[in-house]
């Protein structure tokens, strides 16, 4: 009888776990509930999802963990008044789609891809962030999340990253940034046996044109044409107002300058003839560096790319899959140390 093993390892976290972690929550989150002794400037806060995450990579299987919750909603934990606000049960078919989607897959399945024009040019679309050490002495780079059309993901581990002088944002130096993307394509070519003819760089802070210059050469040495550089605002000062009782629709798109955009990729649905969301939307501000396309076709873009996280198969989400992924994958990297075993598929970080 041949042998087989799982394609994925479901970790169903018990009741008597999940509160403790509650409670060490509320007690980080509370300085006057630690003794006077206590220095919580010298504890590290530790997240058991993101450090679960990175100790099974060693198993080289992915996992998904499932709450009580998930499937029997009913179950309700011992969490603060305000924990269980923010987290909100979804409906049982709602919850039943999003676990087999990700299940699916992690198993190596595509449930969806980009829709691409035969005439589009091959794209890599490359997400950067950053992230700091454990106890926060260093920056590093996030990773460069790799997605081609079908959303096939590798992670790549940045080196350390450092900061300007003036607003503290953090920027790499011009022959790391060259050596992250000449490593992010070389990836890319293992994966799909071949150079795309375009590449698409999302990053979570302002280029600097030191970084510039060192994408540049790396674009050059690997005879690469075509490239759109992209940065994004975490939050947008910006809003828009349109009559009647709900928020801009998703797609709504504001140019303020040349290089500057507000992009709507939360709003209402005119399918739905509503708004399908508890808050009032935030736009999406991002600033193209250099472009070849109209805003109109990166914003299209940007929008198709929110729909590609397979972990929450919500379909309107805030940020496109590129630096979604980049933070959650550079918040399972500060776990793991150099000479840990790292996984490049994106779906051990999922």
């Amino acid at each position: 009888m041949k042998k087989t093993s799982p394609d994925v390892l479901i970790c169903a976290l018990p009741e008597a776990l999940l509160e403790r972690i509650f409670i060490d929550e509320e007690y980080n989150e509370n300085p006057s509930q630690q003794s006077s002794n206590h220095n919580s400037q010298s504890e590290v806060d530790l997240d058991f999802h993101d450090l679960l995450k990175a100790k099974a990579m060693v198993l080289r299987k992915p996992t998904q963990i499932i709450l009580p919750e998930t499937y029997n909603a009913g179950k309700k934990l011992k969490a603060s008044p305000r924990k269980q606000k923010a987290h909100s049960i979804q409906d049982e078919a709602t919850r039943a789609w999003n676990l087999y989607t990700a299940l699916y897959y992690k198993a190596l399945g595509t449930p969806w891809r980009l829709v691409r024009d035969a005439r589009d040019l091959t794209t890599c679309y490359i997400g950067i962030s950053f992230y700091k050490t454990l106890d926060r002495s260093k920056v590093y780079t996030s990773t460069a999340q790799i997605f081609n059309e079908r959303g096939e993901g590798v992670i790549l581990r940045g080196g350390q990253a450092e900061q300007t002088k003036d607003d503290r944002q953090p920027y790499l130096p011009a022959a790391d940034a060259a050596e992250l993307l000449s490593n992010a394509l070389a990836l890319y070519r293992r994966e799909h046996h071949n150079l795309p003819a375009r590449v698409v760089l999302h990053k979570s802070s302002r280029f600097i044109p030191e970084e510039l210059e060192g994408f540049q050469d790396a674009l050059d040495k690997h005879d690469i044409n075509s490239a759109e550089f992209i940065s994004f605002d975490r939050i947008s000062g910006t809003r828009l107002f349109r009559y009647g009782k709900y928020p801009p629709l998703r797609g709504t798109l504001l140019t303020l300058d040349d290089r500057t955009h507000v992009l709507y990729t939360r709003g209402s649905i005119d399918f739905f003839s509503t708004y399908p969301g508890m808050y009032v939307p935030r736009p999406l501000k991002f600033r193209c560096e250099s472009v070849e396309g109209t805003p109109k076709a990166l914003a299209q873009e940007i929008l198709a790319l929110t729909k590609m996280n397979w972990n929450n198969t919500q379909f309107d989400r805030g940020e496109p899959i590129t630096i979604r992924a980049a933070r959650q994958v550079g918040s399972i990297l500060k776990y793991l140390g150099k000479n840990d075993s790292l996984e490049t598929h994106y779906r051990f970080y999922m």
